[in-house]
């Protein structure tokens, strides 16, 4: 990263505002990037970009070298003539338009209050939350339309298309088959497929290739258009003095292409099951601790290869991303071996990792990692001195600091250089919901620290001037805190699924060039940047 006092914006490219009911690649990303020059930002944080799986999670996918085809944007399929503006409108995945009370107190309120029927919530304030039911059940059908359409053509495209697929031979036909093998067992994980195909018996996967050709080209056509219009994005905001922090989880989804393509990576059993999972211990988050379901990484094979999985696999990271912030970084000292079948995460235990050497092993290749260790959670002394060694900068997360105890790491006046310090992160409640949501004892504590005297959005603007005036190189604030929301706009509470979890998105109109010109004056005075555009 910029060894310079720098700032950032935290937005999931979901998060953006569209009429298609989810954020995506298309125009919106654009005007974001405008709005991050004129906020004299030099970072867009972004979440994991696969295509999610189960939950919606970003951080479960089914493959860690696809992208999201809910990103593809729908208005450039109609320029580029493979769909009608029609088409579009009548898949019915647009927002109704909301006319009601837009206030976070009263959009609190409504989600507080939610009916059993969810899609009655959604209905009240539809443009605030993402239906990814009705986008799976809608948007796939339109972009099937756009991929017939798309065999009609030739042209350049045609030839652009299939040096694509040649181009990334060594992941995209797994991944394309696996998907069109998912849809043949309607939606089934792989585990629970016929035998032969599970594991991947030479005859049985031949055969699906030649059965299902047509379907998997549909998902080989989806991974063209994204990664051509994440180019596209990527130049424009590089262009425009913004760079991308990119995330990538530690661990793949255990129904994903990779572990059903490469189970020799995986800690699995002769019936590719995986005998241990990933997860973390009771913790501030949970009682239970954090149950994943990820497979563990059979670390002893990564070896012998000379880690080439992991050398590919940040390749492909550093292609799509100008940083990479590299999720349950301590994993890689310790991770923690949950055994298959626990209920909760309680019966797990530590673990040694690769350590430094497969990061050795990745620099040897790829030269100087623009990476970032979040290094969040329990930390040990052995934790600690990898991370300070391999030079990375870490994480500090302002929410954790206000223990009644004090003197927490997390303290902007405990803060060395090379780190990153966000107010909070995907996992946290915004600054306004953490206070409102805090004991009377952290409420008291953060309010003598910070210097304020009630919560709101004035505690809110405290956490954003601590946050800035830190010592720390770069600091990453998450658009919620920019505009104040409470808890209503939380994108993630660990440990759970379904709620509101993934869904928040921006209102139209809700970044203005106000905010911007707010949001660069809080730079500026905290030497983020310059004064004026």
């Amino acid at each position: 990263m910029k060894k310079k006092r720098a700032a950032g914006i935290l937005l999931p490219i979901t998060s953006l505002p569209s009429e298609y009911g989810i954020g995506t690649m298309g125009r919106a990303a654009y005007e974001f990037l405008d709005f991050l020059k004129k906020a004299g930002q030099t970072y867009w944080q972004i979440l994991p970009v696969g295509p999610t799986s189960f939950g919606d999670s970003p951080y479960q996918s089914f493959s860690t070298f696809a992208g999201n085809p809910y990103l593809i944007d729908l208005e450039t399929l109609v320029d580029e003539g493979l769909l009608t503006k029609k088409q579009c409108r009548d898949a019915g995945i647009e927002p109704v338009p909301y006319k009601g009370d837009l206030s976070a107190a009263a959009i609190a309120k409504t989600v507080q209050e939610e009916p059993e029927d969810k899609r009655v919530r959604r209905a009240q304030i539809p443009a605030m939350y993402i239906d990814y039911a009705l986008q799976y059940q809608r948007r796939y059908p339109l972009l099937k339309k756009a991929y017939v359409n798309f065999l009609k053509q030739e042209g350049p495209k045609s030839a652009s298309y299939r040096a694509f697929c040649e181009e990334n031979e060594d992941w995209l036909p797994d991944y394309a088959l696996f998907m069109a093998l998912k849809d043949e067992n309607k939606g089934l994980p792989f585990t629970e497929w016929e035998k032969d195909l599970r594991i991947r018996r030479k005859k049985a996967v031949s055969e699906a290739r030649k059965r299902l050709g047509s379907e998997a080209g549909f998902y080989s056509f989806l991974q063209f258009e994204f990664y051509a219009q994440w180019e596209k994005l990527k130049a424009y905001a590089n262009k425009n003095g913004i760079l991308i922090i990119g995330d990538i989880p530690i661990y793949v989804a255990a129904d994903s292409a990779d572990v059903w393509a490469d189970p020799e990576l995986f800690m699995l059993d002769k019936e590719g099951i995986p005998t241990a999972v990933a997860g973390t211990p009771p913790d501030f988050f949970s009682e239970t601790g954090q149950l994943w379901g990820n497979p563990i990484y059979n670390w002893e094979y990564h070896k012998e290869t000379g880690y080439a999985w992991w050398i590919s696999r940040m390749r492909k990271s550093f292609m799509l991303y100008d940083v990479v912030r590299i999720d349950h970084f301590r994993g890689f000292d310790e991770y923690y071996s949950i055994p298959s079948g626990s209920k909760t995460a309680k019966e797990g235990e530590w673990v040694s990792g690769p350590g430094l050497k497969l990061f050795d092993a990745i620099s040897a290749s790829l030269g100087e990692l623009n990476v970032i260790a979040e290094d969040l959670g329990l930390l040990t002394k052995s934790v600690e001195r990898m991370v300070k060694k391999s030079g990375f900068p870490n994480m500090k997360v302002l929410v954790f600091g206000f223990s009644p105890e004090g003197d927490s790491v997390y303290l902007p006046h405990n803060y060395e250089r090379n780190c990153v310090v966000y107010t909070g992160t995907h996992d946290n409640d915004t600054a306004v919901g953490f206070y409102a949501g805090a004991g009377r004892k952290e409420k008291a504590f953060a309010r003598d620290y910070l210097g304020v005297r009630a919560g709101g959005k004035a505690f809110g603007q405290a956490m954003l001037r601590a946050a800035l005036s830190s010592r720390a190189d770069t600091a990453i604030i998450p658009m919620q805190d920019y505009l104040g929301l409470g808890n209503e706009a939380r994108l993630n509470l660990p440990s759970t699924l379904g709620g509101i979890n993934w869904q928040w998105r921006l209102l139209p109109g809700q970044i203005t060039e106000g905010l911007a010109a707010d949001i660069r004056r809080k730079c500026f005075v905290s030497g983020r940047c310059s004064q004026r555009l």
